[in-house]
């Protein structure tokens, strides 16, 4: 089976700088780089089963019980974990939008319809997203911003969503693995949400503490019985201990967050600035990362001469050769995508 080619594969190359995966650009925290290293040294030790520790930090911060939440290794075997619990016979997907949840859903017999955004209207869902949620879709599946094209639903929006979704009996499945790093506050965006077993939230640690390589995320639901279905297709032992240790120092940052954002705002302004003197067409995301299209098509292949890896978006569904996604990272190395970017495109005097 031919599996989507993702982003972030830099052992393909030799010496790139990596723009195709979206991580924070402050990197990981020094005390969760030092609490993964301590979790190291214990690694002689199995990690907690269910990552109890973690739950009840995240259930404090989200005002949850610790019981309604599991955590995973990364968000994407949450979202295997989900498609096996639910097991829905008919869903509703973006297009596009992060390919894993049609690989998962698909691999559990589910029949997925997709909902195409369209460039010309912004790459946003419009009414007719709501009419698309019928009586047969068992499960919506929205990510938050979506990726790749980084655009933030409104909360409004997102709310007349969710009961269309009740009235028609359908799951909604959000995915918010970037929302920390959109500036948009946690808690009170979601305050709405919680109170309806109708929605599973998904989010990724991975993204935001820049933890790509220990892999950690967690699912929350005010339905229980989904939950627990869930944890009987996890597998024992899934987050390991220095992700466990990782994690539960993050949940300790207190400005790192606040800084994240501000950081990326003024960064991602940079490269949008840049990406346009080109006159290439830069949608309107608030993520940190940035989605446009060129009338070129060979953009991978021009920045890897350069040592730039970006993100060739046309593998996903609903789009095609042209679009591209590139990370906001730190200054320094945005202004070397900057150079690379004057000599892809060899900038007029």
């Amino acid at each position: 089976m031919e599996r989507h080619t993702h982003g972030g594969n830099i052992y393909e190359y030799e010496r790139v700088l990596d723009f195709s995966a979206n991580l924070n650009p402050l990197g990981m925290p020094e005390a969760v780089r030092e609490a993964a290293v301590s979790g190291v040294g214990r690694a002689e030790h199995y990690p907690e089963p269910d990552c109890k520790k973690l739950r009840e930090s995240l259930g404090s911060l989200l005002c949850i019980k610790p019981e309604n939440i599991i955590c995973g290794n990364g968000a994407t075997e949450l979202v295997f974990l989900a498609a096996a619990a639910i097991r829905p016979k008919k869903a509703l997907l973006l297009a596009p939008t992060y390919a894993e949840y049609e690989e998962a859903l698909t691999a559990y017999g589910c029949e997925c319809l997709y909902y195409e955004l369209q460039a010309e209207k912004g790459f946003l869902p419009g009414e007719d997203f709501l009419e698309a949620v019928t009586e047969q879709v068992d499960l919506v599946v929205v990510c938050n911003p979506n990726n790749p094209t980084g655009i933030l639903l409104e909360e409004e929006f997102l709310g007349r969503v969710l009961e269309r979704c009740l009235k028609m009996g359908s799951l909604l499945f959000l995915d918010e693995s970037f929302m920390e790093l959109t500036g948009v506050e946690g808690p009170r965006h979601l305050s709405g949400f919680w109170q309806s077993e109708n929605v599973l939230l998904l989010k990724s640690m991975t993204k935001t503490y820049a933890m790509a390589g220990l892999r950690l995320g967690y699912a929350a639901s005010k339905n229980l019985p989904l939950i627990e279905t869930m944890y009987q297709y996890k597998p024992s032992w899934n987050v390991s201990l220095p992700a466990q240790a990782a994690g539960e120092a993050a949940l300790l940052e207190k400005d790192y967050l606040e800084q994240s954002v501000s950081y990326i705002r003024e960064e991602r302004r940079f490269l949008w600035e840049a990406l346009e003197r080109f006159q290439l067409q830069v949608y309107g995301g608030r993520a940190n990362y940035l989605f446009f299209s060129s009338r070129r098509t060979d953009l991978k292949a021009a920045f890897l001469e350069q040592g730039i890896l970006i993100r060739d978006c046309g593998n996903y569904r609903g789009l095609f050769a042209g679009y591209y996604r590139v990370a906001v990272r730190t200054h320094e190395e945005n202004e070397q995508f900057v150079k690379a970017l004057e000599q892809v495109f060899r900038e007029p005097e």
